[in-house]
């Protein structure tokens, strides 16, 4: 009998050995986005350019402001149109404030000048970083009578591993908007 008590011991030991059971980390879905396809906006203001069909333009709080909806992503950019009358140099200190007021979450700021002769369009494009409320901005200028900027906000907690995929697909929208921006004659 103690025989079997200390077979059925030793088994009962065997079989407990083995890996620890450890619950799965919890983890965010991997989203899939929809090829673009761009259309043009158009309207009674002084610009044009192309915009994704998986967002929605809305208008903003006045005119010649828009938002661009992507409402799956629960993300926006927020458009804003200001004519310049001699107060060049105050858009552009308030669209870098914009900008620079992130530097406290912001792990980096990358910016991009580009400039469209031709069409008479110049401006940045800034990269914010980190856990920051806004990840993209930009402002495009014809520097003698248009002053326009976009900025993207998530409507959701900054989580940058998370918004990534989202942040990418919207950056790539940013930049054909920026690239077939025009302004009107």
């Amino acid at each position: 009998m103690l025989k079997k008590l200390l077979e059925l011991t030793v088994l009962a030991m065997l079989a407990s050995c083995g890996k620890e059971v450890m619950p799965k980390p919890s983890g965010d879905l991997r989203l899939e986005y929809p090829k673009p396809r761009y259309q043009t906006f158009n309207s009674a203001c002084p610009f044009q350019f192309d915009y994704s069909d998986f967002a929605v333009i809305q208008d903003a709080k006045k005119p010649c402001w828009y938002n661009i909806n992507y409402k799956g992503m629960k993300a926006k950019i927020f458009i804003t149109y200001l004519p310049i009358t001699s107060d060049f140099q105050t858009h552009l200190k308030e669209a870098e404030r914009m900008v620079y007021e992130h530097t406290i979450k912001a792990t980096a700021i990358n910016t991009k000048s580009f400039a469209y002769p031709e069409k008479k369009v110049y401006g940045n494009f800034y990269e914010l970083q980190g856990q920051t409320a806004s990840n993209i901005q930009f402002y495009v200028t014809d520097s003698t009578k248009h002053f326009l900027t976009g900025n993207l906000y998530f409507n959701t907690r900054p989580k940058p591993d998370s918004l990534a995929p989202a942040i990418d697909y919207i950056k790539k929208d940013m930049l054909h908007l920026i690239d077939t921006f025009e302004w009107k004659k």
